[in-house]
């Protein structure tokens, strides 16, 4: 019993810390712990073990495939440290133990309840396509040789905001609870070279993004109408929507939190 209640009280003295990174998956089999597989927690981990000293395990705010990049993400972990987010030179030591596809920008002391993944209340993506062939962006693009309707594929957006349910776009045989997302926005840019999704929800899919712009690749080709669009939806059956888009024109940008958990 005493055992017990002195664990329980070490973990109540812990202090809560939300730490914000960036990182290109090129190289990395996703955000997640993997048996026998390099994975951006698993780097993270090590890291901060080493540096502070202390057994660190962080929880990200959610998973990302092989080979998807992320310019902003966030994990929390706990620490029995008081005062992380003061040490100037903390994130200075960590960026330069870290190899240089990852890297730490903020460190930030937040409420004990506080969760990188359940707290939040937004996540935004964007998805780069190559118009033009680049060897220079040939691991953080799709590059598609070929016209593409651009407002045919905004209209399609229009379409995904009116749904909540994205069985159609969710891996097969994955552990979801539940397929309902609120989609926030979701639109189309075009430039000389590029096209860029971006699509805001307060949660997403495995998979979701990237089958959706694999489908509306196919609309902006000609493939399907707007029309087959709206009824793959509504079919909630992945086999109705199309080949999912590679890995590496997939960037998480941004997610956003409640001011109020960060202390």
């Amino acid at each position: 019993m005493l055992k017990e209640s002195y664990i329980c009280k070490k973990h109540l003295l812990k202090t809560r810390y939300f730490i914000f990174i960036s990182f290109k998956g090129t190289s990395y089999h996703g955000w997640q712990l993997q048996p026998n597989s390099v994975t951006v927690q698993k780097i993270l981990d090590d890291a901060l073990s080493t540096i502070l000293q202390d057994k660190i395990t962080t929880t990200g705010a959610g998973r990302t495939d092989t080979g998807v990049h992320a310019s902003f993400f966030c994990a929390h972990f706990d620490s029995e440290l008081k005062d992380l987010a003061s040490k100037k030179n903390l994130i200075f030591r960590l960026n330069r133990y870290l190899p240089e596809d990852i890297s730490i920008s903020r460190i930030a002391k937040v409420q004990p309840a506080a969760h990188a993944r359940f707290s939040a209340f937004s996540r935004t993506y964007h998805y780069n396509i190559s118009k033009i062939k680049n060897p220079f962006e040939e691991e953080s693009a799709w590059f598609i040789n070929c016209r593409m309707d651009t407002k045919l594929m905004n209209k399609a957006c229009a379409e995904l905001i009116k749904h909540t349910d994205f069985t159609s776009f969710s891996r097969l045989h994955s552990d979801n609870k539940t397929n309902i997302c609120k989609i926030m926005q979701a639109e189309w840019h075009e430039d000389e070279k590029n096209l860029v999704f971006t699509i805001k929800a307060d949660r997403f899919l495995r998979n979701m993004v990237r089958a959706i712009v694999g489908t509306m690749a196919d609309i902006g080709t000609g493939k399907i109408s707007l029309r087959k669009f709206r009824e793959i939806i509504e079919a909630r059956d992945r086999c109705k929507a199309g080949t999912s888009a590679p890995a590496r024109g997939l960037f998480l940008v941004n997610i956003e939190y409640p001011e109020e958990i960060f202390t």
